[in-house]
């Protein structure tokens, strides 16, 4: 089952909207997809800091990441997740960042976290940009989803960024 959500939200300094399609897979779908999980990946639930100054992103990415274990800190404001995330002795698992925010837009943000710690995961959301922005630059992402998507897409970024690699 999938639902809809269409916003949008209005600049008050351009004075231009921005329409936002968000697609939900709808809770039957996450309930089961929880109840399939391993013991062992109940056993420690990854911290995920998600970033974006959009309110109702952060409401949808906890009720798309918690039903499945996960310990979502959300921030609206990037120069306060980035104080958070300065402050913490042990790093989030995964940083979920927007790249369209003020006044620090997600790609600064990126900057400033890998000269805290350098190997931290991070998955970049845009409906603003492409993937292909981070192609000439040399701080980048270690994945990047699109708006809009659907929760499953976003749930396999997470567990694609959370699973260690093995060779």
């Amino acid at each position: 089952m999938n639902l809809t959500v269409n916003l949008t939200f209005v600049s008050s300094a351009a004075l231009a909207s921005t329409v936002w399609t968000v697609f939900i897979e709808f809770v039957h779908w996450m309930n089961a997809s929880s109840a399939n999980r391993s013991e062992g990946a109940k056993a420690r639930a990854a911290l995920i800091y998600v970033v974006d100054d959009e309110p109702m992103i952060l409401d949808l990415a906890r009720a798309i990441l918690i039903p499945e274990g996960h310990r979502v800190e959300c921030f609206r404001d990037p120069a306060t997740a980035l104080q958070a995330f300065a402050a913490q002795e042990s790093r989030p698992d995964l940083v979920i960042a927007d790249f369209n925010m003020h006044p620090m837009n997600g790609f600064e943000f990126l900057q400033a976290m890998r000269r805290i710690h350098p190997a931290q995961r991070v998955l970049m959301i845009s409906g603003a940009v492409s993937a292909s922005f981070f192609d000439s630059v040399a701080c980048r992402p270690n994945r990047f989803l699109a708006k809009p998507y659907k929760a499953g897409q976003l749930l396999e970024a997470v567990q694609a960024l959370l699973t260690p690699k093995t060779d």
